[in-house]
């Protein structure tokens, strides 16, 4: 009976620890395996810990600016092993956490690499076994391996990154994020190979750390998903604080070389340049973690290294189901969350629907900040919606030229017939924040009108998302 539950889910990350924790809140027995580490790559080596290293970025480049603000500061410098140290515990600290949030609500560890066996199939449980892991040290008071029983299996393993042959990761002069994020020494150059939000924020990093920094972008437009021209005033910023882009071009071939790596790149004009750095990031996309689970040999459809679902995680499967990365994109920590919440909650009987993914915020924390919702510009028109579009510059905000903050943009599209919110894409000074507000808005069907007479604290950045507004439908005030 103590290896039989009722929700087995194959991954402790975002998505499946939060899932974990809304089962046995529903009154499942719950169990959640992993094989390395409580909260997943975002908490262990994904958004928490580049947030604490932007955060030390941040805190640098104001102090090598503090005359901007009146103030003065001498032998200004960074000791890059206590930069890596913080950010380790600061990840150190919250895994711990989510050990104690399952601990809380009864959540079964268990501790291996998991592969389900056999299908569950009405009130037979499905069998899972779970094999010794070597990759970490398992939390005090989990389960080891055996083959364990559950009527419904999850499966919440996440992604890795995309690995280009002939470009492989040595940990050394080619890194992926996880290298990325605890250098030994702070390189003088650096390649980027990719300008997702991976590839930016890492670019951004290393810069403003010192770092000569160039960004290959196959793709014409720099951060691909974003509003072309959110993309083009970051890309402005980015170059004017010395990161070279190069987009239309492609790292065809990479050679090690004593002092790094030597980079040939294929620009679009039919050219080719070589390019030394001591480092090159890779940062070309992230795979779902499907391999090794059992799941073709029982039958669940996986399309281009994705499991498929309903939407409400159910697989073609019966009683196994996937959240999160693993089951496709937008690949996001707060998207695996709320999709193992729905997935559970329809295993539950509670009425639940597939997420609305349009409406799923993207942030990137570079400096400066990129946060979206919705539709761009482009994908409105292509849709057919004949649109009104507001625009705020930071230059108009007394918030942001007091914070020395005044280079930014607030920009907000509308279905010119219906008034219908159909996207914001914004770039400046914590635009990271102020997403969320439009992000509502949007999920509570809100109309400009009722933007319009929302009232907005004064003084505060979150003006420019009512002046946007009010410009869409020519009533801005401050522009």
């Amino acid at each position: 009976m103590s290896d039989t539950y009722d929700v087995l889910i194959i991954g402790a990350g975002p998505g499946g620890y939060v899932t974990a924790i809304r089962a046995a809140q529903l009154g499942f027995r719950t169990a959640v395996v992993d094989r390395e580490h409580l909260g997943g790559i975002c908490l262990n080596w994904g958004c928490i810990p580049t947030k604490a290293l932007l955060r030390s970025a941040e805190i640098f480049h104001y102090m090598e600016h503090a005359k901007d603000y009146g103030l003065s500061a001498e032998k200004i410098g960074f000791d890059v092993g206590a930069i890596v140290k913080r950010s380790r515990a600061v990840s150190g600290r919250l895994n711990g956490g989510v050990g104690m949030l399952l601990k809380k609500n009864k959540v079964d560890v268990i501790w291996g690499e998991a592969a389900i066996e056999a299908a569950p199939k009405g009130d037979t449980p499905g069998a899972v076994a779970v094999r010794e892991t070597t990759r970490a040290e398992a939390p005090k008071g989990a389960k080891g391996a055996g083959t364990y029983r559950a009527k419904h299996v999850i499966v919440a393993t996440g992604a890795r990154p995309r690995v280009i042959p002939g470009i492989e990761p040595d940990r050394e002069r080619i890194w992926t994020y996880y290298e990325a994020m605890v250098p030994k020494t702070m390189p003088r150059s650096l390649l980027v190979m990719g300008s997702g939000a991976i590839g930016i924020e890492f670019a951004s990093f290393y810069r403003t750390m010192g770092a000569e920094v160039t960004v290959v972008e196959l793709l014409p437009q720099i951060l691909p998903v974003e509003d072309a021209e959110i993309a083009g005033l970051a890309r402005k910023r980015f170059e004017k604080q010395g990161i070279q882009i190069l987009t239309g071009a492609k790292v065809a071939k990479v050679e090690k070389t004593g002092q790094g790596v030597s980079a040939w790149v294929e620009t679009g004009d039919g050219k080719s340049r070589t390019i030394e750095a001591e480092v090159l990031i890779s940062a070309v996309g992230v795979v779902g973690n499907v391999e090794n689970l059992g799941l073709e040999g029982l039958g669940v459809t996986i399309e281009r290294g994705i499991v498929v679902t309903d939407g409400l995680g159910r697989t073609s499967v019966p009683g196994i189901y996937a959240i999160g990365d693993v089951a496709g994109p937008p690949m996001l920590a707060h998207k695996a969350e709320h999709e193992g919440v729905a997935c559970i909650e329809t295993i539950k009987g509670l009425h639940t629907h597939p997420m609305d993914k349009g409406k799923i915020p993207g942030c990137t924390y570079c400096q400066p900040q990129i946060a979206s919702v919705g539709l761009t510009e482009a994908k409105a028109k292509e849709q057919g919606y004949d649109v009104r579009v507001g625009r705020f510059p930071f230059a108009g905000n007394g918030k942001a030229i007091a914070l020395g903050e005044p280079d930014g943009l607030v920009k907000t599209i509308f279905d010119r017939k219906t008034g219908q919110l159909l996207g914001a894409h914004l770039v400046g000074a914590e635009v990271t924040e102020l997403i969320q507000g439009f992000v509502v808005a949007m999920q509570l069907e809100t109309t400009e009108e009722d933007l319009m007479h929302t009232v907005f604290p004064h003084p505060t950045l979150s003006e420019m998302m009512h002046e946007s507004v009010l410009d869409a439908y020519g009533r801005v005030i401050h522009a």
